[in-house]
Parts: C-alpha cells; structure tokens; sequence
C-alpha cells in the first residue's frame, strides 16, 4: 500500500520510521551526535554533515509530520515559538502585516507585539470566528492571516475553509496554529490553509517530558510570492538554528504513535467533564465546541473529527474563587501546558496568559482552563466536584 492509502494511525506508526538499515531495529535510533564522517570533502553520507542542517532522527520525524497533515515537507524545532518565529520571519519582511486573534496563547501574541514589531513588521487583531472581522483587519500589506482553532484558552471556532478563501483572495497566507486539536482530530491543509503549526510539547508529544514545535508547509501554495516557501523555511531552520534535538525529536516521535487512542480518551473524558460542569451551580458559562449551545459547534463537527480535550469555565463568583479552585483540586495538577496524559489546571490571566493583560487579548479573570487528562473520568469529576462544591 502506498502512504497515501494508509489511515492515520499507520501513517503515525510506520510514516518515516523504516527499520534501521544495519541493525533492522524498529525504533528510530536516536542519533545523538553533532557532527558526521564525510566521504570525501563535500561527500555527505546520506546528506548528513552537521547536526543543526539535519539530523536523522529529526528527519524521520519532520517526515512523519508531513505525511499526517498532508502537506510538502515537516521542520521540527526546540519549541512551539522557535518554530513560530522561524515560519514568520521566512514568511515576512520589514512593512508586511499580520492578521492575528483576539483569542490567542499569549506567548504567540508577544512573539508578534514585542518581537516581530521591532523587526518593522504591523498587525492588527481579529475575532477569528467573524469573517467581518478579519476582512476589516486586512491590508494592502498583509501576508498571513494567523488562525488559532480551537483558540486558547476561550476555546473559539474558526472557519478553516472560509478564512483560507478570504485570505487568498487577498494573496496572503493563512497558519493555523493546529495545537489543541492535533493533526488526528483536525486537517487544516486539506480545508485549504497554506502552513500548520505546533507546539509539539503538547498532544504531539503527549507525555509532558519534551518541549518541541513543528512547521508542515502545504503542498503546492498558489499565493503570490510564496511558492518557494518549503525552501525559505528550511533556509531560515538552518540559519537561525533552533532544532529539535534528537533525543527531543525521538520523543515526540514516539508520542505521535499512540496519537489518536489517546486524543480518543482526551475527547471521551473532555465531553464528560463539560457536562458536569454545565450543570453545576458555581458556573457561570462552559466554553467547549462539543456543546450544542457553543457558537463555533456547528462549524467544528464539520471541520473536527471531535470537539478536543481542552475545557474551559468561567466561575460565577469571580476571579477570587477562580483562583482557590486551582488550588482545590487534587487530580488536575495545578500547572502551565496542557495536553499530557495528566490533568492540569491552570488560571490563564495570571498563568499561561499574563504577557497580554492590558491588551485586546487579555482574558477574564473568573476564566479556569482545564486540559483534560485520560485518567478515569469520574475520578476528574469527582475532583472537580469536591473543590467547587467547597468553594461556591
């Protein structure tokens, strides 16, 4: 069977992962060195000279990701920003503009406000989910239009499809930043975006022991200027040199193998826990796409195998009581990231989202964030249960 024919799951398996040549070992090795014998001068063995240019264990990652998205060719990086900052920098120069979320991990918006802005490059801010909104926000400058979805921490829905027509009707890109669903759940290249990214840290890696990040450029982008674009990242990898190393990369390698049973159990337990806590009287308003009242619903069951592991709440006593419930918990371990086979919990305004209070991003201080885990669901809601029925 060609690549092409296989499911997810053996693409995750067996994509990049052929058995070592001299041992015939079925794990990747992880090749942990820097530097490689040359046949000759100039007489790369198998392309490799130096560790930052290329590093088997990271191709054979770089290659699993492409082929589970869809797209050219895969970069692994050191983080999700380094991999971020390496796609806008090959993407952008001095006077171009970016469209980003109102909705948006704060360490993202920083790259962009306090980085790239010093770099010559503008944005503006849009609610991703209104068309309006974005087409308001466009300039005659503007390359990349910056699509989180589901957004973090609100958990907002944008239309992949339509945003990938308006930003091409416009000559610009759109990313989306594919983090909280995952290439299983979600394929945002073949709904028409250019380039996906990710923070591989996350569901990727899936075990909360690697920080990573991941580019996977779109086969055969039509966007004026762009069409080298595979070229200008792998250019800008290499030169600015914030590489996946291999150990890293063998473990987010090994985290994409078991992928789609544990986004399963991330969703199962997810729709549970959202349940709960719609019918709880300490809670003002449930943010997740899989319920029917969620203004984004109808759009992620069209575009989303399922609806995520990532749940978040506001508490209807306020910020105070927000901030003793992350404390109260037992199971959900209070703590930055998400998307571990642990539960955490996490308060986004003085946590994950701190570097965007006093902006249009700042987000509400009675919000809790919840990356639901894939232990046993009525020990999470049991936990949960017992740390706001104390408190509210």
């Amino acid at each position: 069977m060609s690549e092409s024919e296989l499911g997810f799951s053996s693409r995750a398996i067996h994509a990049g992962q052929e058995p070592d040549a001299s041992t015939g070992a079925v794990v990747t090795p992880i090749y942990q060195t820097s530097t490689y014998k040359q046949d000759g001068i100039g007489g790369f063995r198998g392309g490799y000279e130096y560790s930052r240019s290329a590093n088997p264990t990271r191709t054979a990652l770089e290659t699993g990701f492409a082929a589970l998205e869809g797209g050219s060719r895969g970069f692994a990086f050191a983080s999700g920003l380094a991999a971020q900052d390496t796609l806008l920098r090959a993407a952008l120069a001095p006077g171009d503009h970016i469209v980003v979320p109102s909705d948006a991990y704060g360490g993202t918006y920083r790259l962009v406000n306090k980085v790239l802005t010093h770099w010559g490059v503008e944005h503006s801010i849009a609610t991703i989910a209104d068309l309006d909104s974005v087409r308001a926000a466009i300039r005659p400058t503007t390359k990349i239009i910056w699509v989180e979805t589901p957004t973090n921490p609100l958990l907002g829905i944008a239309d992949i499809e339509a945003l990938a027509a308006l930003a091409h009707e416009h000559d610009a890109l759109l990313v989306v930043d594919n983090t909280f669903a995952s290439p299983y759940l979600q394929q945002p290249l073949a709904l028409g975006a250019d380039v996906v990214t990710h923070s591989t840290t996350k569901y990727c890696g899936g075990h909360s022991d690697v920080v990573g990040g991941a580019v996977v450029v779109g086969r055969d982008i039509t966007v004026p200027g762009f069409a080298d674009l595979e070229e200008r990242v792998a250019f800008h990898q290499n030169s600015m040199g914030a590489v996946a190393g291999p150990f890293d990369a063998w473990l987010v390698q090994r985290g994409l193998k078991t992928l789609a049973v544990r986004m399963e159990q991330h969703c199962t337990n997810a729709e549970v826990v959202a349940d709960f806590l719609t019918g709880h009287r300490g809670v003002a308003q449930v943010l997740y796409p899989g319920l029917p009242e969620h203004p984004g619903h109808d759009v992620a069951a069209r575009q989303m195998k399922r609806f995520g592991g990532m749940v978040s709440f506001r508490v209807a006593a306020g910020e105070d009581v927000a901030i003793k419930i992350c404390a109260e918990t037992q199971l959900f371990t209070l703590g930055e990231s998400l998307g571990g086979v642990e539960s955490l919990i996490e308060h986004p305004a003085r946590m994950t989202h701190a570097s965007v209070v006093g902006t249009e991003l700042e987000v509400p201080g009675d919000l809790i964030r919840l990356s639901v885990g894939i232990e046993d669901v009525d020990d999470l809601v049991a936990d949960l249960a017992q740390a706001l029925d104390r408190l509210t």
